[in-house]
């Protein structure tokens, strides 16, 4: 029989691991102290930091959490695991535990006018996509209004994606779930992807979540400082450079089972999609579900 060193400096048999929080070596828990050191700081964004090991939804939590004045801006909620996580259009999404980053955020823009709220999601967008390639090392591109995407197998996959809700008159809760670590027979779907598998230099969750993190405070700081304009912020301009979506054709499937096909020519200052059409019409869309028809012609 096998021996192994004791505490003591012994030796004893081999035992059967004991379950716990080290068994998934892979996926070790996130290191809740470590990351309010490195993210909070006076005359930051980030106030609070909580991890909790599992949740329904981090969105839900964190609005209800406004509304009862117990968090307020820059709280950050993070979940090693959701078993009641939303994406768009009330879809459901669900994660092996600490296999992704799932997190929500409490901002409130004061300075910044209701009407330019709409572009928070893609301002999360891009502070993802940033924070992302410089900590993982993976190329990403946006895929309009809200998701990430990757390449694997040369082929774009859905890695991340936001929802933003409404938390009272001033706040606005954006949740971001990204998978990291998940393999291929992890995939919920055949279109997802992660990370590890678009070939990440690290997929330890501590450095990814504070590089979105600071990321994500940079980007929010200069949109603020600028009113919400999104042309003076840079963030429309580098919105554009990284979207996927445009030089497409692609169907919108709109409320009231309206579709429209086009082609995704701008991302216009409200943050909506520009389609032109082949009735030579060009159209903004606000909201809807976009679906990529044609790949872009280089």
């Amino acid at each position: 029989m096998t021996k192994s060193p004791d505490d003591d400096g012994t030796t004893g048999p081999d035992l059967p691991p004991t379950p716990g929080r080290w068994t998934d070596l892979e996926r070790p828990p996130l290191n809740a102290a470590g990351l309010r050191r490195g993210l909070v700081r006076g005359g930051g964004l980030w106030r609070q930091v909580d991890v909790v090991q599992r949740t329904g939804s981090t969105n839900s939590d964190l609005v209800a959490r406004a509304g009862a004045g117990t968090a307020g801006e820059g709280a950050v909620l993070v979940a090693e695991e959701q078993t009641a996580a939303r994406g768009r259009l009330d879809r459901q999404w669900t994660a092996p535990a600490r296999s992704g980053l799932f997190f929500s955020v409490l901002l409130r823009p004061a300075e910044v006018p209701v009407a330019r709220w709409g572009w928070l999601p893609l301002l999360t967008g891009v502070a993802v996509a940033t924070g992302l390639s410089r900590t993982a090392g993976v190329d990403t591109a946006l895929k309009w209004p809200n998701d990430l995407l990757v390449t694997v197998g040369g082929e774009e996959r859905k890695a991340a994606g936001i929802l933003a809700e409404r938390a009272g008159d001033d706040g606005v809760v954006i949740g971001v779930g990204i998978n990291v670590s998940l393999h291929a027979d992890e995939l919920p779907v055949p279109t997802a992807g992660s990370l590890a598998l678009a070939g990440a230099v690290t997929t330890d969750r501590d450095p990814l979540l504070r590089g979105v993190l600071r990321s994500l405070e940079d980007w929010y700081g200069r949109w603020r400082a600028a009113g919400g304009d999104p042309a003076a912020s840079g963030l429309q301009e580098t919105y554009a450079a990284g979207c996927a979506t445009l030089g497409r054709v692609v169907r919108a499937e709109l409320p009231g089972d309206r579709v429209l096909v086009g082609e995704a020519v701008a991302v216009d200052g409200d943050g909506r999609l520009v389609l032109a059409t082949a009735e030579g019409v060009q159209e903004p869309v606000g909201a809807g579900d976009i679906v990529h028809v044609r790949p872009v012609v280089p």
